[in-house]
This record gives structure tokens, C-alpha cells and sequence, in this order.
């Protein structure tokens, strides 16, 4: 049985901004019942055809290691604002002029500026006329989800009285699923993991199989008991204070003998580097687990929400990379909203008591006071949950900690904001030096708002070139599903049943050739297109894509009485009947403009 569906320019569909499945194979998140090919666009000239037009199929394996590099567009940073009055309900009356924005002190015009209301609830309808099955009923029209949860447990530091605690939450927050909504479940350390699903018994199994799984090596010593962040003061700060602290306990816990002293601070800085290189790894761990879930996300057609569940962590050395990690966010339309999962934190006022009555033991030839673990445990307390506040203030998400009401806390997090501001501008002789550039949001009318925006952003490391530039605008592009344009492309599907097991999709880009702009070369009209097409199941998941690399050489005499009804690419796929969404992405080597349709189809 074959079916063709209705022109999209008849049948307008439009997922909102979102993205597609690239790489969930990166830091542990193994999805290893999906085979993916994606498309690696050309980056090198291609050869003159014979003809006056060659298709070149150029799909090839995923990199995933290329994948995993994040790439910021340095032509515009966008920062996310959530405007809340007095009463912290979201202010949606707020034009562009109303804004102003700073990037290192100095005023930026805002270039981009958009107002978003998140749906919490989207139904996108197949894009086909209703099949008759074989056996002569009619098919449903294809409804998709409209709300995506991740659960993500920083099972790496939480430990297991808080773990319990928030997971038999996120339990009960499972039972409350809308029909609508889709949730999965990650870890930072990538040993548990569940694809968006609205399955409530394996949510449920896969929550309450979360442990704690500390990396190895976390626990070098307990004698001195030094901490990562007493280990960043040590190595990083030199902070003579911390380092007296350490030595003090080492002697104290060891009962070293007073002739073996002058030998204790160089013990304690180097159990002090150990301690840092494994947090420092554990940290990266997280932040790229972190990213490749965020860019998991960008597949899905609906309002997209990231809860981090964590005892927060360090950061230190690391800020460009979370840096990217909200680039990625925002450009990707995921809210990370983050839980300190501590709950109510205490501090005993004057510190343990099982230090009191111990000398102070100084440094030889150093007079340092020893800073007591109730001041260290509180710095540290609010260094690790900086982390959790930056992501959730630079994406629009909510910092929920000091609080016990975990139940609470996973409600309030879980929702996006009732209402957002996306404020673009384009940075003048920004230098490829990777530095800090602070950001600084404010309305000109100073009216007493409360605002929540990021706090800065990194510039890049290195120049890009403008082949490599193309290739990852392409690739960024066929991961997000907003629709662009700039190019004459339509999206036209059919199916056939070869039977009840099988089916073959065939996505058909018809483009208006005509309609393109040509750079003339000889007698040649001459330009080159890239198209990516792509397939996703009705959860949102990537199945598979194609690339093709189309080089047109037309002459004057084609262009204008051969090509009327334009030139039509086809692209097929073997799937099982079911529900998809489609995906072509067109960008042209000549305008470098792009072309983004999307559709939706379902195989009775």
C-alpha cells in the first residue's frame, strides 16, 4: 500500500524551536539499540560535474568525538531573561526598547529580540491525508508529546540518605504524568540511564535503581579529611590558612611525632593534588554529561525541561565549558532548573567538638591562624551550589535549596517559565582569546522587576574557518527543528507497506531551482546545495538521517524552459509502521541561507 501526503506548503506544521538527537553515545549515555547514521557535511571543493547536475549521497558515520565539541556562535550571543514582578509571577508586557544590555560595561544593540510564551502542551497532527490500513479502518492522526522532563541524579556525589530522599519524590512526581508529557532519566556518572518514555512502571524501576557511585579514588584518605574545594584552596588558591588545617588534622589523626612535623605539609599538598585531579574529572564528567543530554533535548517538539539533582559541585578551570553547556541550553530552548539535593543545610556553629582541646600545630617558620571546618564547610556548602544557581539563572530554570520539601522542589523546577525574553546581539571586534565578558540585563525604565539572566559568556578559543563554520551550521541546524525559509524547499512524504512488519518512508525535498541565486561561470549557472534529511519516532528519538550534496551546473537554456516544476530529491528509509517526524534541512554554498521543513507522518 503507498500513500503521499499533501503538500507542506497546504498543510502548515510547525514543531517550535527545538533540535535532534546527535550524541548520547558521549560520556556513558549509551543508547546502543539505536544505529544512527547523521550527516558530516563537505567541508573540501568538490570536483566539476559532467552533467548539469550530480547528486553525491554523502551519508558516513557519526564522529562522535568532533560531536562532543561544542560550538558557540560567535556572530551572536543570546541571553535568556525572566522578568518576575513583585509577587514572582512572570511579566509578559515587555518590548525590545525596554531592555538594555551590557557586555563588559559598554552598551550592545540588541539585534534579536523575541518573547516566548513555552507551551506546556503541543499536539502536532500528521502532515498526511488519513490512510485506510489494510484492513480497511482509518488511521489516528499522529499526536506528539508536548512536555519533555530529564532527571538527571548526580549519583557521582549525592549520598545515599539525600539520594532516598529526592528519589522517592521524583517516585511520586512519576505517578502525576499528563498524557502529554515525556520524562527520562540520566546520571552523571552514565551507569543508569532511560530514554524519553511515558512508561510509569520502567520510570519508576529505573528511578529507584539509582545509587550512589562514587568515581574511583574519590575517597583517598580520611586522615586528613580534605575535601575537594579544601583541595582546590590548597593546590589552586595556596591558601596557607587551609593548608595549616589539613596539616593540624594529619598529625592529630595520624599521631605524628613532633620530630616528623616539617615532613606533614608536603604530604597533605600532595594527598591535596590527588584529591583535585579526581574531582576535577568528576566534574568534567558531569558537565559533559550534562551537554550531551541538553543536546539530546534539542530533538524533542515540545516544552523541554533539565532537573539537575546534585549536592552541587566545583567548577574550578572549567568555567568555558559550562559556559558552552548554556550556549548549548539556549540555543537548544532546554530550562535547566537545579535541586540542591542537601535539603536543609546546618553547620554546627562552633565545629566538631572532637577538635577542641588540640594545640594549633603551625607550619614551620609560619605563623598561619587554621581556618575551622564549620567556616570550610560552609564556604564549600556555597561554592558547590554556585554551579546549580549559574545554570538555572543563565537558561530561566529555578535554583531550588534550603528546603527540605523535595516534592516541592521537583514541581517547581520541572516547570519552565511562564514567560521569557531572548535578547541577541552580535559582539564588535571580539577576539578569539577566550576570555570572561561579563553580561549585565536592565530595563531602561527602571521599573522594580526582578530579572534572572546569565551572567556572562566566554569568547571562542580559536578562529573558525568558513568551511568548518558551514559544517557545523548545517549540523546545528538539522539538530533543531525550527522552520527557516530563506530557500524554495517543500517536504512531500509516502509510504509503503510492504507489510504488516515493514514500511519504507520516502521524504521527497522538492526545491524551485529557479527561484535560487547562481553565481555565473562561463555558460554555467552554478551553485551547490546540501540536503539533510532526517526521521524521528513519536517520542522524539533520532532514527536515522541521509546527506546529499547536490552541485548544480545549469545552463541558461535549462534553467528556463526545462525546470518549471523545479528538481525533486528523494530520500528513503525502512521503518516499522508507526508514528514519525520529519526533518529536511537545505543550505546553499552560494547565499549560505538555509531551508528548514518539518512534518509529521503516521504508518497504520
Amino acid at each position: 500500500m503507498r500513500h503521499s501526503s499533501s503538500d507542506p506548503g497546504d498543510c502548515p506544521v510547525t514543531l517550535g524551536k527545538t533540535g535532534l538527537f546527535f550524541l548520547i553515545l558521549c560520556a556513558g549515555l549509551s543508547l546502543a539499540a539505536q544505529q544512527a547514521t547523521v550527516p558530516a557535511p563537505a567541508t573540501k571543493p568538490v570536483q566539476e560535474p559532467a552533467t548539469e547536475m550530480a547528486v553525491k549521497d554523502q551519508s558516513t558515520p557519526s564522529n562522535i568525538e568532533d560531536a562532543a565539541k561544542v560550538r558557540v556562535n560567535v556572530r551572536l550571543v543570546q541571553v535568556r531573561v525572566v522578568v518576575r514582578d513583585s509577587t514572582g509571577h512572570a511579566v509578559s508586557s515587555l518590548r525590545k526598547e525596554d531592555f538594555e544590555l551590557f557586555d563588559n560595561g559598554k552598551r550592545q544593540e540588541i539585534s534579536n529580540f523575541d518573547a516566548e510564551l513555552p507551551s506546556s502542551a503541543q499536539k502536532l497532527t500528521a502532515t498526511s491525508e488519513t490512510p485506510l490500513s489494510t484492513s480497511g479502518e482509518t488511521a489516528s492522526p499522529a499526536i506528539f508529546p508536548g512536555r519533555y522532563v530529564a532527571y538527571v541524579f548526580d549519583d557521582l556525589l549525592l549520598q545515599f540518605g539525600d539520594l532516598a530522599r529526592v528519589r522517592d519524590a521524583a517516585l511520586k512526581r512519576i505517578e502525576k504524568l499528563a498524557p502529554t508529557d515525556r520524562v527520562a532519566v540520566f546520571t552523571t556518572s552514565g551507569l543508569t540511564t532511560l530514554d524519553f518514555t511515558e512508561d510509569r512502571a520502567k520510570l519508576s524501576q529505573t528511578i529507584a535503581n539509582v545509587v550512589p557511585r562514587p568515581m574511583r579514588g574519590s575517597e583517598i584518605t580520611k586522615c586528613p579529611d580534605i575535601s575537594f574545594y579544601m583541595a582546590d584552596m590548597i593546590v589552586n588558591k595556596h591558601d596557607s590558612n587551609v593548608l595549616q588545617t589539613g596539616v593540624n588534622d594529619y598529625i592529630r589523626c595520624a599521631n605524628v611525632p613532633q620530630q616528623a612535623w616539617n615532613n606533614v605539609p608536603a604530604l597533605v599538598q600532595g594527598l591535596a593534588s590527588q584529591t583535585f585531579n579526581v574531582g576535577q574529572e568528576g566534574s568534567r564528567l558531569s558537565i559533559r554529561v550534562l551537554n550531551d543530554i541538553v543536546r539530546r533535548m534539542g530533538a524533542l517538539p515540545g516544552q523541554r525541561s533539565l532537573v539537575l539533582i546534585s549536592p552541587g559541585f566545583l567548577t574550578p578551570q572549567l568555567e568555558y565549558d559550562y559556559s558552552e553547556l548554556i550556549d548549548r541550553a539556549l540555543r537548544s530552548q532546554v530550562v535547566i532548573g537545579s535541586i540542591d539535593a542537601r535539603g536543609l543545610y546546618v553547620v554546627v556553629p562552633y565545629g566538631d567538638a572532637s577538635e577542641e582541646g588540640h594545640p594549633d600545630i603551625p607550619l614551620p617558620g609560619e605563623a598561619n591562624i587554621p581556618a575551622s571546618r564549620a567556616q570550610m564547610n560552609l564556604a564549600s556548602a556555597s561554592a558547590e551550589s554556585d554551579i546549580l544557581n549559574v545554570l538555572a539563572d543563565s537558561t530561566g530554570g529555578v535554583f531550588f535549596q534550603n528546603n527540605n520539601d523535595m516534592d516541592e522542589g521537583l514541581r517547581r523546577v520541572a516547570d519552565s517559565p511562564d514567560y521569557y525574553y531572548i535578547l541577541g546581539f552580535t559582539p564588535q571586534n571580539l577576539k578569539s582569546d577566550g576570555r570572561f565578558h561579563s553580561l549585565k540585563v536592565s530595563l531602561a525604565n527602571h521599573q522594580k522587576y526582578d530579572l534572572q539572566a546569565r551572567r556572562g559568556y566566554y569568547a571562542p578559543r580559536r578562529d573558525v574557518d568558513a568551511a568548518e563554520e558551514a559544517k557545523h551550521e548545517i549540523e546545528d541546524e538539522v539538530f533543531s527543528s525550527e522552520e527557516l525559509h530563506d530557500l524554495p524547499v517543500a517536504l512531500h512524504t509516502e509510504f509503503f507497506k510492504a507489510s504488516e512488519e515493514l514500511a519504507k518512508l520516502t521524504v521527497l525535498a522538492r526545491v524551485d531551482v529557479k527561484r535560487l541565486h547562481y553565481k555565473q561561470s562561463n555558460d554555467r549557472n552554478t551553485n551547490d546545495l546540501t540536503i539533510v534529511t532526517a526521521v524521528f519516532d513519536r517520542n522524539g528519538n533520532f532514527l536515522q538521517a541521509n546527506q546529499k550534496l547536490v552541485q548544480m551546473r545549469w545552463k541558461n537554456e535549462t534553467l528556463q524552459a526545462k525546470l518549471a516544476s523545479g528538481i525533486t530529491l528523494k530520500t528513503s528509509f525502512d521503518v516499522k509502521p508507526g508514528k514519525y517526524l520529519v526533518r529536511v534541512v537545505t543550505r546553499d554554498a552560494e547565499q549560505q541561507v538555509m531551508a528548514a521543513e518539518n512534518g509529521a507522518v503516521e504508518i497504520p
